[in-house]
């Protein structure tokens, strides 16, 4: 009884002591300075205009979603993330394969969160300029072979070169998770560029809600695969195969890595808009005549995850 109570005081002291950080949060929000804006209409008192004011808000909503320029991404974005996850099998892996403690995996988040800062500082000091179907190409090649290192724990082959399965796990969750922070970085600022004047903040909010349900869809085809492969909290007899269907199943979009814009869908819509404004004469770029004719129309045979130092200038 008295090992009991001794517990129960010490989660409740976790509790209490989580619930301080909130609070914490709270406070700080209180000191950041927001600029008010005078200039803006006041809101409508009128509920006939409300009505009339979402209307107009769903209309552009939809509008936007029709465009393909939109909808295309969006796409890739979903099925991407809706392949399916091995990550709750694999932690009941961890704790009752591996007996990692509960203070042991509190670490591994510490050391998680820290590698999440060390990704986004990558991101924008050296790959925020790379053209997003290069990156997500990339990312998604890389982190399928990163994710392949796990089979080395699962099957214990660090323990037969000498590596302890604490060590190899924090250093397997740190790559990992500088890599998919990475990888996650491009889609928020994707999701950012594709949102139209008028719509921001509404069709953000729903990529990322589609995000989101993609989340869920993976973990439900994960959970779905595990139990065919009859994956169990204390059988882990064909957890390999499962890592492996898992991680192979990430690279299924590359396919389809052309729906994603060739560059800045903001960049391109002012592109498109300036030439819409141009005389008919103006639109078409000299060439020279005969044979002599530049087919500028032709595609260069070299795949879309290649950056060939040799066609960067033409």
């Amino acid at each position: 009884p008295t090992s009991t109570t001794t517990r129960s005081r010490s989660w409740q002291a976790v509790f209490e002591i989580t619930a301080i950080f909130p609070l914490i949060v709270s406070v700080v929000a209180g000191l950041i300075a927001e600029e008010k804006i005078s200039d803006r209409s006041p809101l409508p008192s009128d509920t006939t205009t409300k009505i009339s004011g979402i209307r107009e808000q769903i209309k552009q909503l939809w509008g936007a979603i029709r465009q393909k320029s939109i909808w295309l991404p969006t796409a890739f974005l979903f099925f991407w993330q809706a392949t399916p996850t091995a990550d709750s099998a694999f932690f009941f892996f961890t704790t009752n394969e591996l007996g990692f403690e509960p203070e042991f995996l509190g670490r591994v988040r510490l050391v998680t969160s820290i590698a999440k800062l060390l990704g986004v500082w990558l991101y924008q000091r050296f790959l925020k300029n790379v053209p997003f179907r290069v990156i997500l190409g990339w990312s998604m090649v890389i982190s399928c072979v990163l994710g392949m290192t796990t089979l080395i724990l699962v099957t214990h082959t660090n323990r037969t070169i000498g590596i302890d399965d604490h060590w190899f796990s924090l250093g397997d969750s740190l790559i990992l998770t500088v890599m998919g922070q990475i990888a996650f970085m491009p889609v928020l600022v994707l999701c950012a560029r594709l949102c139209p004047a008028g719509v921001e903040a509404t069709l953000f909010a729903l990529l990322m809600s589609i995000w989101n349900l993609s989340g869920l869809v993976s973990h439900e085809l994960g959970a779905l695969l595990t139990h065919l492969l009859e994956v169990t909290e204390t059988n882990f007899e064909n957890l390999w195969l499962l890592v492996l269907i898992t991680n192979l199943s990430t690279l299924l979009p590359l396919p389809l890595l052309s729906w994603l814009p060739a560059g800045d869908p903001k960049d391109m819509e002012k592109e498109a808009i300036s030439t819409r404004e141009l005389p008919a004469s103006e639109i078409f770029e000299h060439h020279s005549p005969g044979s002599l004719t530049e087919q500028l129309f032709l595609p260069y045979l070299v795949p879309e995850l290649v950056k060939n130092s040799e066609f960067s200038d033409i």
